[in-house]
């Protein structure tokens, strides 16, 4: 019997944890390992705030998937269709063109891309924090803003250019905040005339911050952001922007020349190119994490609806690391075992916490049934973090990184990567050119056609 063919889009959290499991589980040389991704790495996105502060540098929270693999072929480029019938994914490599990669088996993995609305202005001035290209880019914004100020005379761009404003009240748009304030407050000292001029604004439309810490931690959260100096206005979110200007829904003009976009994340939109149900667009799967009606399938992740076996009051689990992590071992496990013709292993899992860490010494931990804040709850998020990155060489640097902080301070030099008159970064940065179903498909005919002529049936 030929190897198998296993294909696994993604290098998230899902992806490549798949893959490693699939490389302990599968004997050397019984089967085909491809992984297809748009970079050689895998990116540790909870630490993304550290690097856009500096805290971090990028090579920390990037993980190369060499390093981390043994057998598995890395397919470069964006996996933009799946056409079931002919078993192919259709992937644009990095120079535009577009190739087959069959497979007997599918995992898909992508993730998602950052969720935008469709508010005048936003795609073209707003600012991402998903990606470590933006990650860069926000940081070195940041600090050029403040520098642009200090060597101004004109009061109006002053005050345009030391406002920021962060949306999204969740996890990313929480630590962003917290951890560019810290920026700002270092990067100050060398403009003390701008000390009383820098606003931080966090907004959101929801009624409250980080709700998956509960009541008593979310109310901490917000105290703890406005003693830092950032005004949180929430049930607001943003009605226009401008090159100069934010207008929030509440009627405020607010001069500024930063908005950072933290609004949610949507699902790859790969997943609709299966025209199998979704859930706002998150691919419905079995408890297996198996594709219904599609036996060589399984999806996993932020862009699929896997069902909370674990919890009554969510039919779904929730797109985060930690369960993408801990799915990957169950999908591993199962698509070895539809190989073999063995029974499907259903996945089920206990959230373990939240942990957000807003910089400085200010952090919250919800672990089980326990509440942290302070040292002790920073001490359990960088703790979490330095466990759960799965590269010994980025955990090194990362540890190292924050020892040279502590001991050091802080660094306030720009990396050359900001310049005015840029597009959108989380627009142009995250844009895939994706293809609809039925072009997908014919595609993917013709290019399975191609192969058939070429090579032959096998």
């Amino acid at each position: 019997m030929s190897r198998p063919r296993i294909v696994v889009v993604g290098a998230g959290f899902g992806g490549l944890h798949t893959v490693r499991h699939l490389e302990r589980r599968i004997p050397t040389g019984m089967a085909d390992i491809a992984l297809v991704a748009p970079h050689d790495y895998m990116l540790y996105s909870p630490l993304l705030p550290q690097v856009a502060s500096g805290l971090l540098t990028p090579q920390s929270v990037a993980m190369s998937v060499h390093r981390l693999t043994k057998e598995t072929r890395l397919v470069p480029g964006h996996a933009i269709g799946v056409d079931p019938a002919s078993r192919v994914v259709i992937v644009c490599r990095p120079t535009g063109e577009l190739a087959p990669v069959r497979y007997d088996r599918l995992v898909l993995a992508p993730g998602g891309v950052t969720r935008a609305f469709d508010i005048p202005g936003l795609a073209e001035h707003a600012y991402g924090a998903k990606t470590l290209a933006e990650a860069v880019l926000l940081r070195d914004h940041v600090l050029a803003q403040l520098e642009l100020a200090n060597d101004s005379r004109d009061p109006i761009e002053r005050e345009e250019r030391c406002r920021f404003i962060v949306v999204g009240g969740g996890y990313t748009g929480v630590e962003t905040a917290a951890s560019l304030m810290r920026l700002c407050e270092v990067a100050a000292r060398r403009y003390p005339e701008l000390r009383s001029v820098i606003r931080w604004h966090l907004v959101d439309i929801a009624p409250k911050v980080l709700p998956e810490l509960g009541d008593r931690l979310g109310r901490k959260a917000l105290d703890l952001l406005r003693s830092m100096g950032i005004e949180v206005k929430l049930k607001v979110s943003v009605r226009e922007v401008t090159a100069d200007k934010v207008v929030l829904t509440d009627g405020r003009a607010l001069p500024c020349r930063t908005l950072i976009w933290t609004a949610g994340v949507s699902p790859s939109p790969l997943m609709e190119t299966l025209d199998k149900p979704t859930q706002k667009g998150r691919l419905e799967v079995g408890a297996d994490l198996r594709v219904p009606g599609l036996d060589d399938v399984f999806a996993l992740g932020d862009a699929a609806a896997v069902p909370n076996l674990a919890h009554e009051e969510s039919a779904y689990c929730p797109p985060t690391a930690q369960y993408a992590s801990r799915q990957a071992a169950t999908v591993a496990e199962n698509v070895v075992s539809s190989i073999l013709g063995r029974r499907l292993k259903e996945f089920r899992h206990r959230d373990m916490g939240l942990v957000v860490d807003l910089s400085g010494n200010d952090a919250l931990a919800r672990i089980m049934q326990m509440e942290l804040s302070g040292l002790p709850a920073l001490a359990v998020t960088r703790g979490y973090h330095t466990l759960s990155v799965p590269s010994t060489t980025a955990r090194a640097r990362i540890l190292a990184n924050w020892a040279i902080r502590r001991f050091t301070g802080g660094d306030t030099a720009r990396l050359g990567f900001a310049h005015e008159g840029r597009p959108s970064s989380f627009v142009a940065n995250e844009a895939v050119d994706y293809l609809d179903a039925q072009r997908t498909r014919r595609e993917g005919e013709r290019l399975l056609e191609n192969l058939r002529e070429r090579y032959g049936e096998d």
